[in-house]
């Protein structure tokens, strides 16, 4: 096509000087003859070579497509002017309400890494709106923005029937002068799903407390050598921890010693008392020197 168009690509000489041109084909040497008559007798001769290749023949009936969509070519080339060029497949997602255009991620490629682009167009936007199934429809982007241009130029809104991934999209445009039809292959449902279970795989785990991580065992390790200070009041954040039972000084005094020695278990890390910084410090029940307390003790 590119050498066809060599031929003519300076249209305003041409008109001045050509008078006729005559296109033949020569199976014998299999040149395709381009032959422009141009005044005072002057004859261009192109002789451009070809060969003969299968045709491809779509199989379709845009009558039995149970999804319709026909929407102005201009509302369609501003939704995918959001992609960036090298982008090679998009996703069309339709529902009762919307229809979403978003990038297709590839297997092989990180999610956390990608770049992820998604817009809607509300259902009043388009001029037909048809769903019977819900299936997205992954198709080639760079066949899509040519036709987009060519249904722009024409002035000509673009119908899109569809059935389900892996089936054929076709895009046509019609009027009563033209009817243009381009068919599109569409991923089928196994790729789909593996692109869903790569995204799946990189939503991030809410189960991870942070603050029964790192910081906890910092300010554990920071009161643990009070300890055996003295019995601190009970921490707010482990409620599961009993309190001791009230008991009398004596028996506190004689076999408070004892009992400690008998509940050890070599291999048992001491006794850790926890308290937050925020309710202020064990030093201050302690009798040792006294912190500056962020927030007084509550009642809770």
């Amino acid at each position: 096509m590119k050498s066809v168009i060599s031929v003519f690509r300076s249209l305003p000489s041409l008109e001045k000087t050509v008078e006729k041109c005559l296109i033949s084909l020569n199976t014998n040497s299999s040149r395709l003859v381009i032959q422009l008559f141009c005044k005072y007798g002057v004859t261009k001769t192109h002789n451009l070579s070809y060969q003969d290749c299968e045709s491809l023949q779509a199989l379709y009936n845009t009558d039995t497509c149970p999804n319709v969509l026909r929407a102005p070519a201009r509302l369609l080339s501003d939704a995918v002017v959001h992609f960036p060029l090298t982008l090679s497949e998009v996703t069309l997602m339709a529902s009762p309400g919307k229809v979403i255009l978003k990038n297709y991620v590839e297997d092989e490629v990180d999610p956390n890494k990608a770049m992820l682009t998604e817009l809607s167009l509300s259902r009043e936007e388009f001029l037909e709106y048809q769903l019977q199934k819900l299936d997205p429809i992954t198709f080639c982007l760079r066949e899509f923005r040519g036709l987009l241009g060519f249904a722009e130029s024409s002035g000509l809104p673009i119908s899109i029937h569809f059935d389900c991934a892996g089936c054929p999209a076709v895009f046509s445009v019609d009027d009563t002068v033209l009817e243009a039809h381009f068919v599109l292959a569409t991923l089928s449902d196994t790729d789909l799903a593996s692109q869903s279970q790569n995204y799946g795989a990189a939503l991030p785990n809410n189960n991870d407390d942070d603050f029964l991580g790192d910081d906890l065992d910092y300010m554990i390790a920071m009161e643990t050598t009070l300890a055996g200070a003295s019995s601190p009041p009970h921490s707010p954040v482990f409620n599961n921890r009993p309190l001791p039972g009230p008991t009398l000084e004596e028996q506190a005094v004689s076999s408070g010693d004892e009992d400690e020695e008998e509940r050890e278990v070599p291999g048992t890390p001491p006794n850790k008392k926890f308290r937050s910084l925020f309710f202020g410090s064990i030093l201050q029940s302690s009798g040792q020197a006294a912190q500056e307390v962020l927030a007084e003790d509550s009642d809770g």
